[in-house]
C-alpha cells in the first residue's frame, strides 16, 4: 500500500510524473483510445525516469486526430496494447504527483484504459499546468504551445506524447519559479490550493464531453474549431454548440455555424482542435 502523501512537503523535494497521451479522437466515452503515451518523472527539475510507447488502440485513428498527431497505421503496426504497458507506466508514476496539461482530458483516457485493463489507477495528487497557467498569467491562449511561447521556454515536438511532456516540464519549472517569486508558493498543498483545489480522478463510466464543448454548452458561448469534412478538406469554423447526440456509434455536435448562417451537424471525430471563443480556452 502506497504511503499517504505529505501535502506539506516542499516542492523542491516532490517527484512529479509529467504525463501526456495521443489518442484516436476526442472522447473516451464514445470509444476513442490511447495510441501513444509518455511519462517523464522529475524531482527539483532533474529527470529521474521516463517511459514512452506507441500503443495499439484497436481502432482507426480519426481524421481529426491524424491531422494533429500524424500517427499512421504503419507506425502502430506491432505496437503493444495498453494493458501490456500499464505496469511499467504505473510503476513510474508510483509515489509521484501526476502532472498533465488539461488533466481532465488525459486522465479521462487513462481512467478508461485502466478500467479495460482491470488495473487500479494511480493514487497521487494531480496538478494541471493548464489551471496553473490560467491563474498565474493572462495569456490570450492557454494551449501548451502558446503558454510555452509566452514563457519563452524550450519546447519539444508538438502533438507527440514525449514532445509535449518535455514542453510541459519546461512550463512547469517556469510556473513554479513564478509562484515562488510572486506568491510564495513553495509546498505541495499551496500549489494545489493555487490551482483551485485537488483534481478528482475521473470515473471511466462517467466521462465528460471534450472540455471546450462541455464548457460552451454550459456557458452558452461559442467555440472556434478546425474541422475535416468527409472529403478531407480542413476548414475553420466559429460555432455556437446547441447539443450533442450519438448516432450509429459516432458522436455529433449540433451547432449554429456562423460561416453557413444556419444550424449544422459536425462529427466530433473529425474535429482537429477546439477552443472557447469567449472565456478560458481548451488546451488540446
Amino acid at each position: 500500500m502506497q504511503e499517504p502523501f505529505d501535502l506539506r512537503q516542499p516542492l523542491a523535494k516532490t517527484a512529479f510524473a509529467l504525463f501526456d497521451v495521443e489518442t484516436t479522437g476526442l472522447s473516451p466515452a464514445y470509444g476513442d483510445r490511447i495510441c501513444e503515451v509518455a511519462c517523464l518523472t522529475v524531482r527539483d527539475g532533474r529527470e529521474v525516469g521516463r517511459f514512452e510507447s506507441l500503443v495499439d488502440p484497436g481502432r482507426p485513428i480519426s481524421p481529426g486526430a491524424f491531422r494533429v498527431n500524424q500517427i499512421t497505421p504503419e507506425m502502430l503496426a506491432g505496437a503493444p496494447p495498453f494493458e501490456a504497458i500499464a505496469p511499467s507506466l504505473l510503476a513510474l508514476m508510483e509515489g509521484t504527483v501526476l502532472v498533465a496539461h488539461n488533466a481532465a482530458f488525459d486522465l479521462g483516457f487513462l481512467a478508461m484504459e485502466l478500467e479495460i485493463a482491470r488495473v487500479p489507477p494511480p493514487e497521487g495528487p494531480v496538478v494541471d499546468t493548464l489551471a496553473l497557467s490560467r491563474r498565474a498569467f493572462s495569456f490570450a491562449s492557454n494551449s501548451l504551445p502558446a503558454v510555452a511561447r509566452a514563457l519563452d521556454v524550450e519546447t519539444g515536438p508538438a502533438h507527440r506524447a514525449m514532445g509535449d511532456v518535455w514542453t510541459m516540464g519546461q512550463v512547469l519549472d517556469r510556473i513554479l519559479w513564478e509562484l515562488d517569486r510572486r506568491w510564495s508558493v513553495t509546498t505541495l498543498d499551496q500549489l494545489l490550493d493555487f490551482q483551485g483545489g485537488p483534481i478528482a480522478y475521473p470515473h471511466a463510466r462517467a466521462l465528460p464531453l471534450p472540455p471546450a464543448i462541455a464548457e460552451a454548452l454550459q456557458a452558452r458561448c461559442e467555440v472556434r474549431m478546425r474541422y475535416v469534412d468527409a472529403r478531407g478538406r480542413e476548414t475553420q469554423r466559429l460555432v455556437r454548440p446547441l447539443r450533442v447526440h450519438e448516432q450509429r456509434g459516432y458522436l455529433y455536435l449540433v451547432a449554429h455555424c456562423h460561416r453557413a448562417g444556419a444550424m449544422r451537424t459536425f462529427r466530433l471525430d473529425r474535429v482537429v482542435e477546439l477552443a472557447l471563443e469567449a472565456g478560458p480556452d481548451q488546451s488540446r
